[in-house]
């Protein structure tokens, strides 16, 4: 991730973008101005296919082409040029666009043009990053966010499913700091939520509670959680269709890691609700 830092010459033709949602503001200059009038194009095939046509009229098959990396609305474009002209695109963070609008003289006024102008005077002076050097950092990058992602939805999970089991058995999924907690994503955790799906907040017995743990559950454990169980209030008036939401919510929360789990504790969202405790 080199900066280039070597001035281009003044025949070189810079291709500015300005990345947008929709639509993305293109200049095409060189040393002398601008060798067509500002454009908006599409950032579909279309798009492309307009600007690969300006280019050619000006009989130029090297331009170099300044685009602003903001968020994920330059990657598809980026990644088109850069295989239409391998080594030609260079990247810009949105900070150093502003710092060259600032020199330009109009950095508290934020336009399209202006962050072209911008782009095309740092692209002249040889600033930015070759995409080739940062495509594979890209590529970590893009894993790190979507595990973070998943990390993120997995805790927000998690607290929906305190709290519809803390609404079922008020007291029971206690928060850290406030007595033994109860970790969601460990065995006892996975069948507690399933005993209190299945038997509508009422404290099972012992056997049940280790039946549906779909891991190892010691009988020392599963007493202190059933003790604790038994001394809960007792479950609201809409306990059936609480216990309803939270089955249909756990039985989604397990599915990412369903391929390890036990035969026996596959199906338990399908179990018919006893009558009374098995």
């Amino acid at each position: 991730m080199s900066v280039l830092e070597v001035a281009l010459d003044p025949s070189t033709v810079i291709v500015a973008v300005d990345p947008g949602k929709a639509f993305n503001r293109v200049w095409i200059s060189e040393g002398s101005g601008l060798l067509a009038g500002p454009m908006s194009l599409s950032v579909s095939r279309e798009g492309i296919a307009q600007l690969e046509l300006a280019l050619n009229k000006h009989g130029r098959d090297a331009p170099v082409i300044a685009i602003e990396a903001t968020g994920s609305l330059h990657r598809p474009w980026v990644a088109e040029l850069e295989r239409r002209h391998p080594g030609c695109v260079r990247l810009f963070a949105p900070s150093e666009t502003k710092s060259a609008r600032t020199q330009l003289g109009s950095g508290r006024f934020k336009t399209d043009d202006r962050d072209c102008a911008a782009l095309t005077y740092m692209a002249r002076q040889g600033g930015g990053r070759r995409y080739g050097q940062e495509s594979p950092v890209e590529a970590l990058r893009a894993a790190v966010r979507h595990r973070r992602g998943l990390v993120a939805d997995r805790k927000v999970a998690q607290q929906r499913l305190h709290d519809q089991l803390n609404a079922l058995c008020p007291g029971l999924s206690a928060p850290a700091g406030h007595g033994r907690s109860l970790a969601l994503e460990t065995p006892t955790g996975l069948a507690v939520l399933a005993c209190a799906a299945v038997f509508a907040g009422r404290p099972p017995q012992l056997r049940s509670l280790m039946r549906r743990a779909p891991g190892r559950l010691t009988t020392s454990t599963a007493q202190y959680w059933l003790q604790r169980w038994r001394g809960c209030l007792p479950p609201p008036a809409d306990a059936d269709q609480r216990a309803h939401r939270l089955g249909r919510d756990l039985a989604r929360y397990r599915r990412p890691g369903q391929t390890s789990m036990p035969s026996t504790s596959k199906s338990w969202p399908y179990w018919p609700r006893p009558t009374a405790r098995s």
